[in-house]
C-alpha cells in the first residue's frame, strides 16, 4: 500500500500522461520488478540535531513553490524548516547550517537564475570549507536543452568539493517536475523525521516521462504587421488533431537549418552529401546532419576555442556561424571536418506561446512569431526558429512537442485578470481572452497591449476590438512606441491607470505579464510596485511584500523571455 503522498503523486502522473506514455510506464515498471533492481538505496546514517534550510534560485517560479512544498512536509513530520531565496540569504551563514536542501532551476546555456548567480560563484571560492553540512540539491530543468539541469549539478558537485555530505543524490526533474520532486521529498523528509536516522540516497533519478512528439500541417501563415512596419510578426495556425493543451502551454520546435547554408558548407569542406557521420549516438547522411541536427549559425564561444585548437589557428572571440568559420579558417581535410561535427552543439529547441485557445479553436494551434532580426558587420540576418517558421508555407509539415505551464494558468472564470503584453507577449492573451470568451466567463478582463505604430503594428486589432465591444475585454490600454515624440510603453499606461490598478488588485485580480524579460518584465514590475505605494499608501519594502504575497497566492505570474 503506497502512502497518500506517493499515491497522489502517482495520480498526477497517471492523470498528465498520453496513452503511449501509460504503456511506456507499464514497461517500464515491469522491466524494475523482472530485474529485482530497487531505485534507491541506503547510506551509513546521519546524525541530525532537527532543523533544515531550503534554499531557492528560481526564474519562473517553480523552484519556489517546490521549496514552499518541501518546508511544508518537512513541518507535518515535526522538522522545523527555514525556506529563503538564494538572493537574499546571508553567504556568511553557509558555515552555520547543519542540513540544507538547495532547489535551483537552470538557464539559457547551463547557467543558473539571475538571481542565484551570487551563491552559485561563491560555491567556487577554493576557501570555502563546509564539512560541518549535509545537504541534497534537486536541479530543475528541461530535457530537451543539452546542459539538462547543469546549474544544479553544478551546486551539487561544488558543495561536494567544499567538504559537504552528501545526503540525497541529486534530483534532476524535467518540466513536468512535481511528480518525482515529491516521492524524492518524501523518501529524504522519512529519513528526516527523527533523530540518528538512516537517510536513503538515490543513484539513480526519478526518470521523467518523455515528451510526445506530434505531426502537424500548417493551415495558414500570415504577417501580422502592415505596409511600412518595421517588423514581421507572423500568425500561424497548425492543424493538431488529438493535442491536448491549456491556455498557458507553450509549443516546441527544433528549426532546420537553410539549406543554402548547407549546401555551401559541404561545398567548402569538400565532403560528399551523404557520407554517413556518427553525432550523438546517431549515424546520419552529412547533409540531412547539418540541415537538421546541428547548430551551425552563431557558434558558442568554447566551441569556437575548440575549433581554433583543432585547425592550430588563432581566433578572435567573436560570435561567428560556421559557413564564416570555414571560409576564414577553412580545415586542412575532410576527415577533419567530421572531427569539427563532434564539437558541435544541437540545434536546441525553441519554445513559443500558444496562442490559441482549446475550447475556441480545437483542433488547431495557433503561434505569434516575430521573425527576429539583427545585423553583424552590417549584414542583416535572422533567428534560426523564427526564420524558420515565418517561411513555412501552407501544407507544409512540422513536428512540435507541449510544453505545459502550470505555472501560468487562468483563474477561476469569474475572477478578473490584468494582462500586461506587449509585442509577441499578447500569444498566450489571445489563448486567455478566446477560452473565456468560449466559456463565457463572467470575470472582468483588462489589456495592457503595446507596440512601435497603431498603424502597422496593432496585433489582432479587430479580435481585441470587438473583444472589447462585446464586454469580454472591460477595459484596453495601449501604448504605441513611437507614434509621438516621447516614447511611451506599456508600464507608463499602468501608472496612467494607477488607481484602478490598485482597485482590481484590493478585489482580487491577477496579474500576468508576458514578454521581453528585460528591460520590459522589469519596468512593469517597478510601475506596479510604485501604483502599490501611492495608492496602497506604503513603503516601497511593503510595496514588494504586497507582490510576494500575490506570488504566494498565485495572483502574480509571468512567462518572459
Amino acid at each position: 500500500m503506497l502512502a497518500n503522498i506517493k499515491q497522489n503523486a502517482l495520480n498526477e502522473l497517471i492523470d498528465g500522461a498520453s496513452y503511449d506514455e501509460l504503456i511506456w510506464i507499464n514497461g517500464y515498471l515491469a522491466g524494475v520488478l523482472s530485474s529485482g533492481k530497487r531505485p534507491l538505496q541506503q547510506s551509513a546514517p546521519v546524525s541530525f540535531s532537527g532543523k533544515v534550510t531550503v534554499l531557492y534560485g528560481t526564474e519562473t517560479g517553480n523552484a519556489k513553490s517546490l521549496s514552499a512544498k518541501l518546508a511544508s512536509l518537512a513541518k507535518q513530520k515535526g522538522i522545523p524548516a527555514k525556506v529563503g531565496a538564494l538572493d537574499q540569504y546571508r553567504l556568511s551563514d553557509l558555515t552555520k547550517e547543519e542540513v540544507l536542501f538547495v532547489i535551483i532551476s537552470t538557464q539559457g546555456d547551463g547557467e543558473p537564475p539571475a538571481a542565484a548567480k551570487k551563491f552559485y560563484d561563491h560555491l567556487y571560492q577554493e576557501t570555502l570549507q563546509l564539512k560541518q553540512l549535509k545537504y541534497g540539491v534537486i536541479a530543475l530543468g528541461d530535457s530537451s536543452y543539452p546542459l539538462f539541469c547543469q546549474a544544479g549539478i553544478d551546486v551539487d558537485i561544488q558543495l561536494e568539493n567544499a567538504g559537504a555530505f552528501r545526503i540525497a543524490a541529486l534530483q534532476k526533474c524535467d518540466v513536468d517536475y512535481e511528480a518525482g520532486a515529491i516521492l524524492w521529498f518524501d523518501n529524504v523528509l522519512q529519513s528526516l523525521s527523527g533523530q540518528n536516522v538512516d537517510i536513503k540516497t538515490s543513484d539513480v533519478s526519478v526518470n521523467p516521462v518523455g515528451k510526445r512528439i506530434y505531426n502537424g500541417r500548417i493551415l495558414s501563415n500570415v504577417n501580422l504587421n502592415d505596409i511600412g512596419s518595421k517588423k514581421q510578426t507572423h500568425h500561424i495556425e497548425i492543424e493538431a488533431e488529438g493535442v491536448l493543451y491549456e491556455p498557458g502551454d507553450s509549443l516546441s520546435i527544433i528549426a532546420e537549418n537553410s539549406q543554402v547554408h548547407v549546401s555551401e558548407i559541404l561545398r567548402l569542406v569538400g565532403v560528399a552529401a551523404d557520407r554517413l557521420v556518427d553525432y550523438k549516438n546517431e549515424s546520419l547522411p552529412l547533409e540531412i546532419l547539418l540541415r537538421t541536427k546541428i547548430n551551425i549559425r552563431y557558434l558558442h564561444e568554447r566551441v569556437v576555442k575548440q575549433y581554433a585548437a583543432l585547425v592550430q589557428q588563432e581566433i578572435p572571440e567573436t560570435k561567428i556561424s560556421l559557413v564564416d568559420l570555414l571560409r576564414i579558417y577553412p580545415v586542412r581535410s575532410s576527415d577533419e571536418f567530421v572531427k569539427v561535427v563532434q564539437l558541435l552543439e544541437p540545434i536546441m529547441p525553441r519554445q513559443y506561446s500558444i496562442a490559441s485557445s482549446p475550447s475556441l479553436h480545437g483542433g488547431e494551434i495557433h503561434l505569434t512569431v516575430s521573425r527576429n532580426q539583427f545585423y553583424v558587420n552590417e549584414e542583416l540576418h535572422y533567428g534560426l526558429a523564427s526564420d524558420y517558421l515565418s517561411q513555412l508555407e501552407e501544407g507544409a509539415g512540422i513536428q512540435f512537442a507541449i510544453h505545459q505551464n502550470k505555472q501560468f494558468r487562468l483563474p477561476d472564470a469569474t475572477k478578473d485578470i490584468i494582462l500586461i503584453g506587449p509585442g509577441t507577449g499578447i500569444a498566450p492573451f489571445r489563448s486567455f481572452l478566446s477560452e473565456r470568451d468560449a466559456l463565457q466567463a463572467s470575470g472582468r478582463s483588462w489589456l495592457f497591449f503595446g507596440e512601435q505604430h497603431f498603424t502597422t503594428d496593432f496585433l489582432y486589432q479587430t479580435e481585441i476590438q470587438n473583444w472589447h465591444q462585446s464586454g469580454l475585454l472591460t477595459k484596453v490600454n495601449l501604448a504605441f512606441s513611437r507614434d509621438q515624440q516621447e516614447k511611451i510603453y506599456v508600464q507608463h499606461r499602468l501608472l496612467e491607470q494607477g488607481k484602478d490598478v490598485y482597485e482590481w488588485l484590493q478585489n482580487g485580480a491577477s496579474v500576468y505579464i508576458c514578454g521581453n524579460k528585460e528591460p520590459m518584465s522589469v519596468d512593469v514590475e517597478e510601475a506596479l510596485l510604485a501604483i502599490i505605494v501611492t495608492h496602497g499608501t506604503c513603503s516601497k519594502d511593503a510595496a514588494r511584500a504586497y507582490l510576494e504575497q500575490l506570488k504566494d497566492e498565485g495572483r502574480y505570474l509571468k512567462d518572459v523571455y
